[in-house]
């Protein structure tokens, strides 16, 4: 099992990252790194900070999907000139989370910001999550071209296709597909190895979460090359197992509050020891079964 950052962790640097509180973090031990993927495709990863990047490397510049944390912007911008010289083109965001987006103020003097209607909205207005309150992002960090359903980029050889996935680890998550070069990238649809967080408060859904990655896989080819939100490169048999882990634990859960039984008796029971390693990445076995309760219980 591929193991990831730990709940906590994450869930602490994700929130403050977004919120005032970002002066706080030290990001100086923080690595970015570049991986080639296929075709034109490499993948920045910073440990052990946020979200994975990533980069459409060509003769028409470079695409970046997700940009981390603000603090990282000079480390990600050594990265990419590793990879070209050419000019940061487009600035794609997968939804709306600091650890996804946190960069966008800086990059987006560069390039225009693409990401879905709702992910605007978000940086835009005060948001929530998990009962903190997060403060709007600053207008440079608003993307300037929005969309509904999907949008293509022609870029560096390849169709470059942003398809919108309703009401899953947000309510503005798309999902990247790299035509030409078969690889996808996941947002934070895919946790690589480890439960996901689901953000309900932001408009996700356990059930259409797991539907979304279904749909995903329908078209996908066997050796595509997966991006996930968090976590290393992974195959298209990674991205199996891991929506095989959201369907049947999230039938364990559904299955108990049919019997009648309390978040606190569901929690104890716990998932058999199949999923156990699951929760060594960035949240704990009780955060999921809480996630799943919540998401199912509610009206």
């Amino acid at each position: 099992m591929k193991q990831v950052m730990r709940t906590g962790v994450w869930l602490g640097v994700l929130v403050l990252s977004a919120s005032l509180g970002l002066a706080q973090q030290d990001f100086s031990g923080v690595e970015v790194s570049a991986t080639p993927v296929s075709g034109t495709v490499h993948m920045l990863r910073a440990n052990p900070a946020a979200g994975n990047i990533g980069v459409s490397v060509g003769a028409d510049g470079l695409l970046i999907v997700d940009d981390q944390f603000a603090p990282l912007a000079d480390k990600i911008r050594a990265a990419l000139t590793g990879l070209a010289d050419g000019p940061l083109r487009f600035i794609l965001n997968t939804h709306w989370h600091g650890d996804h987006t946190g960069g966008n103020a800086t990059f987006g003097q560069q390039a225009p910001i693409i990401a879905h209607t709702n992910v605007r909205k978000r940086l835009m207005t005060e948001q929530n999550i998990g009962g903190r309150a997060i403060p709007a992002a600053p207008p440079a960090a608003w993307p300037v071209v929005t969309f509904d359903e999907s949008v293509s980029i022609h870029f560096n050889g390849e169709e470059i296709r942003v398809v919108h996935f309703p009401r899953g680890h947000t309510d503005g998550d798309s999902v990247v597909f790299f035509t030409g070069s078969n690889v996808v990238h996941m947002g934070d649809h895919f946790f690589a190895g480890g439960f996901p967080f689901v953000d309900l408060d932001s408009g996700g859904d356990v059930e259409q979460f797991t539907a979304n990655i279904a749909t995903v896989l329908d078209q996908l080819a066997d050796d595509v090359q997966v991006i996930p939100g968090h976590g290393p490169l992974s195959s298209k048999d990674e991205l199996r197992a891991y929506h095989r882990m959201l369907v049947e634990t999230t039938d364990i859960v559904r299955q108990r509050i049919a019997a009648e039984q309390s978040l606190e008796q569901i929690t104890q029971a716990g998932f058999p020891d199949e999923w156990k390693d699951w929760q060594a990445g960035m949240v704990s076995a009780e955060r999921w079964i809480a996630i799943i309760h919540r998401s199912l219980t509610r009206q």
